[in-house]
């Protein structure tokens, strides 16, 4: 699967080089939360972050011929470009003086979830997908009724006309399947 990701990033970069937009939207939406994670770890700060990744995009648009498919990561490629480009940023930072606002500003924590796990999420929900597909409807169907939106397992069967063993025999039997997939 790393192979298949890696190949599809070493497409989208070398369609982009050809200056195919619609590549770089591609390879956009698959790398940017971890490129902004990148920037924000470096920056600390979430607008300075944010204006940094569009350079580090404007870069990469500019640059992706010079991206050389040798079996090395294309992400790592990306993300030295983003590292190095906050750390330019927070050079010239350093060289301004700070003003109080800035300096409280910054101590205030988001609630939020970082661009970091919201990716992680979404690829965990993204495998549980393709892993609840690979399993049977009536079975997916009981898996997502009581994990997922909270349906007893008496309801449930009432629901499905079926003895609450035998719903629970599903339940448990597709949990191990999924614990199988999602462990791959």
């Amino acid at each position: 699967m790393q192979d298949a990701r890696r190949l599809k990033l070493e497409e989208m970069i070398a369609r982009t080089a050809l200056g195919d937009r619609e590549a770089f939207e591609a390879l956009y939406d698959a790398t940017s939360a971890k490129l902004h994670a990148v920037c924000l770890s470096v920056l600390k700060d979430r607008p300075e972050a944010e204006e940094t990744l569009q350079e580090v995009y404007i870069k990469v648009w500019q640059n992706a011929a010079r991206y050389a498919a040798n079996g090395l990561s294309p992400m790592t490629w990306l993300i030295t470009i983003a590292r190095n480009r906050a750390i330019d940023r927070l050079r010239a930072r350093s060289s301004r003086p700070a003003t109080a606002s800035t300096e409280a500003a910054a101590t205030v924590a988001s609630s939020e979830p970082g661009p970091e796990t919201a990716t992680i999420r979404a690829q965990e929900r993204r495998l549980l997908d393709e892993c609840l597909a690979q399993l049977a409807e009536p079975q997916a169907g009981a898996v997502r009724a009581v994990y997922l939106e909270g349906i007893t397992y008496a309801d449930l069967a009432q629901r499905e006309g079926k003895p609450i063993n035998t719903v629970r025999s599903w339940l448990r039997r597709s949990l191990l399947r999924l614990k199988d997939c999602v462990s791959q």
